[in-house]
């Protein structure tokens, strides 16, 4: 299975309230391949803009997992949990798969981070932190 690094490195939460970010980001590696999953817009707590951007034309497909659980992200920072939970679902059903880092440093298949946002969405908790 290929790893793709992603340009993602936020912690989101569920509520709006609860909207901040912890920020872990870790230098890219050289052999590592960087997606435009709106990286700026979220670790700028710019949701909105994330939204736009991972709406809009790009180049990354719109099936990829790492731009649908960064939308889910910024639609659970702005309270649109319907949203957010429909993109992670998207994500995890996705026939696109690769492995994702976490800010921990372990990496994990896209559709168990996927799935483990949704479930985290449902309860309130803390939503993944992706590194890169």
């Amino acid at each position: 299975m290929k790893k793709i690094l992603l340009p993602l490195v936020v912690l989101a939460f569920a509520t709006p309230a609860a909207a901040q970010s912890i920020v872990v980001v870790t230098a890219p590696q050289a052999d590592s391949h960087v997606l435009p999953v709106a990286y700026t817009e979220l670790k700028a707590g710019d949701n909105q803009a994330a939204v736009a951007k991972l709406t809009s034309d790009t180049t990354l497909d719109a099936r990829d997992p790492s731009r649908l659980i960064n939308l889910g992200t910024a639609y659970a920072r702005l309270g649109r949990t319907a949203d957010a939970a429909a993109s992670y679902e998207a994500a995890a059903a996705s026939p696109i798969r690769y492995d994702v880092e976490l800010a921990d440093g372990r990496y994990v298949d896209s559709r168990w981070a996927a799935r483990t946002a949704r479930a985290n969405l449902d309860r309130g908790r803390p939503l993944l932190a992706l590194a890169r």
